[in-house]
């Protein structure tokens, strides 16, 4: 909404995914005309290893958490490699290592397929690693007069048994 208060409105959150879907869509149509100049074997595992590294750990931690809170470690692995920084960095490594290649564009196209189709940004320490619906996001659309994001068509895992709603106790409004 404001560098103050940047919580998104289920419009402006569809419409920052909508431009990530464009450079989804570019980086897609740049791989269909260079398939064959694609090397797979490095495009495969540039593909993975960001989520090798930055997600698989704190899924399974999450997951075997019980509703816990998990360490702050997996999300600032999950940021770390889910940045385009970092990942620019990469790409401009590897072309300097080995040289520009078609391959590389597996990168944008999983940080941006992250984005645009599945709504995943950076990972904040005040909310559960895997997205569960907060209610005080909820009463935040109530207060400005707007669809929750489930009337709205959108759905969202509900909350595991033992569930802890946040994992940094909420501070006092100033």
């Amino acid at each position: 909404m404001d560098q103050a208060n940047p919580f998104e409105t289920p419009r402006t959150f569809s419409l920052h995914r909508a431009e990530y879907l464009v450079g989804l869509a570019a980086s897609t149509v740049l791989m269909i005309v260079h398939y064959d100049e694609i090397r797979w074997l490095p495009a495969v595992a540039l593909f993975l290893y960001i989520d090798v590294v930055g997600y698989l750990p704190g899924a399974i931690a999450f997951r075997r958490s019980g509703g816990r809170p998990i360490s702050k470690t997996y999300y600032v692995l999950y940021n770390f490699m889910h940045s385009l920084i970092t990942q620019g960095a990469v790409v401009a490594l590897w072309c300097w290592l080995i040289g520009p290649e078609w391959a590389l564009l597996v990168i944008p196209f999983h940080l941006f397929g992250d984005r645009g189709l599945f709504g995943n940004f950076m990972k904040s320490f005040a909310l559960p690693f895997e997205p569960v619906q907060q209610s005080g996001y909820l009463r935040l659309l109530d207060d400005l007069g707007l669809a929750h994001p489930k009337q709205a068509g959108h759905t969202a895992d509900p909350a595991p048994v033992g569930h802890v709603p946040s994992q940094v106790p909420p501070r006092a409004v100033r």
